[in-house]
């Protein structure tokens, strides 16, 4: 196995996260697009067999399943800070705090100038839990996150079951009223734009108590279980328990998945319990397959390709919405409620092929992405560097093993460079 030591920089992390910001950005375009997903209804001018076709291909492979993946990777990166604080002799607990503030900060900057279905200050939030809980041991984490699920799925069965949703969804007919008014909405100025993401906080503040808030701490707990153990650095793609992963995550995830698609999606609580069961599941199959698939050297350049995206994921993340802002509302092009569902997947492809290109660029010149340096500033209270010097440029992917056996890449960057630059 690929033991992640010191000279040596493991790029499945970076690759992952990238990965897993393709899927967000695939989740949240709907939205930014048109004002009809939002309020639980269909656009009736896009209604044909193709679009429903594409919107449950959606449901099935991409809904709620990289939201559990970026959250993982988040607790994931929680450990690389603690080493990153410990290897240089500073407090991890001032440096955190001031990261969770800042982190905060733009996450409510996303929202007041971009879009309104922010994560960052949910994540901020739930970080502050995450470092009160940073002690505790594996078990007791893993005991934690189980119940913490346990929980939401327990109150969301019981909602279903117990309570008349009826009473809170509004009629089809107030639905498409409602979509109208909101797809209008983003085609206005910034003034109604920004009223349309106030109006919205309610509901994201209680999404955030209700669901994403409690799901996004279990897996916190568990990337850092997983960090702490360094799981992600000793990867060969040979493993065995790669493949039990697919063997089981794949058929029960995609059986959620399907119960979530048929079941009614958002808007029947059962079926989205459904997918909030199994997500997990799934997206660790699609883990095990990328990783499979980036420590094959005939398909190793996904890697390389993957890597500088997720090293710049908190830039990428809000470029996506800054795209999304000019594309679909009227302060820039105005083009809400005219994309259908597969062609918002081409809009998808295009923009992140951009950012894959856009962010293997940048990091030749610089060492880290515009917010995550700013973010790095605030953390450490210190303006960092921002030009790379040459032993910083990213590394190049091998195409074959290297001479020892291993196929982690070797770069002059050092371990406790990435643990530092990670999010």
């Amino acid at each position: 196995m690929a033991a992640q030591t010191v000279g040596r920089r493991v790029l499945d992390v970076d690759a992952i996260r990238g990965f897993a910001l393709l899927g967000i950005f695939a989740v949240n375009v709907t939205f930014m697009a048109s004002g009809y997903p939002g309020n639980l209804t269909i656009d009736p001018a896009f209604d044909s067999g193709l679009d429903n076709v594409v919107r449950t291909l959606s449901s099935v492979f991409i809904d709620m399943k990289f939201y559990v993946l970026f959250s993982f990777l988040f607790g994931y990166s929680f450990t690389l800070q603690m080493d990153s604080a410990r290897r240089a002799g500073a407090a991890f607990s001032s440096r955190m705090l001031r990261r969770i503030v800042g982190l905060f900060a733009i996450g409510a900057l996303h929202i007041a100038l971009l879009y309104g279905g922010d994560v960052l200050t949910t994540y901020a939030v739930v970080c502050l839990v995450l470092f009160l809980l940073r002690n505790v041991t594996d078990r007791t984490a893993i005991r934690i996150a189980v119940g913490l699920y346990a929980v939401v799925l327990l109150s969301m069965v019981s909602s279903s079951l117990f309570l008349d949703s009826s009473a809170f969804l509004p009629e089809p007919a107030e639905a498409l009223a409602n979509g109208e008014q909101a797809t209008q909405a983003l085609l206005g100025g910034w003034g109604s734009n920004f009223e349309a993401r106030l109006a919205g906080l309610p509901l994201l503040v209680l999404q955030a108590v209700s669901m994403q808030g409690p799901t996004a701490l279990a897996l916190f707990l568990l990337g850092m279980v997983a960090g702490r153990r360094q799981w992600l650095a000793r990867i060969s793609g040979n493993e065995p328990i790669l493949r039990r992963i697919q063997w089981i995550g794949f058929p029960v995830g995609l059986l959620g998945s399907i119960a979530y698609a048929t079941g009614g999606g958002n808007g029947n609580t059962l079926a989205v319990a459904a997918s909030v069961a199994t997500a997990p599941l799934l997206a660790a199959a699609y883990v095990a397959t990328l990783l499979r698939i980036m420590h094959n050297p005939r398909t190793a350049f996904v890697r390389s390709a993957l890597a500088p995206a997720g090293r710049m994921a908190l830039s990428n993340y809000l470029a996506q919405s800054a795209l999304g802002l000019i594309a679909f509302t009227g302060i820039g092009f105005g083009l809400a409620g005219t994309f259908s569902p597969l062609a918002l997947f081409g809009f998808v492809a295009v923009v992140f092929a951009v950012q894959l290109a856009g962010s293997a660029l940048w990091l030749r010149w610089f060492r880290y992405g515009p917010v995550e340096w700013v973010l790095r500033w605030l953390t450490n209270a210190q303006r960092p560097a921002i030009v790379a010097s040459p032993r910083h440029q990213p590394p190049v992917e091998p195409t074959g093993p290297t001479p020892a056996g291993h196929d982690t890449v070797v770069s002059p960057n050092t371990v406790a460079e990435h643990r530092a630059e990670s999010r």
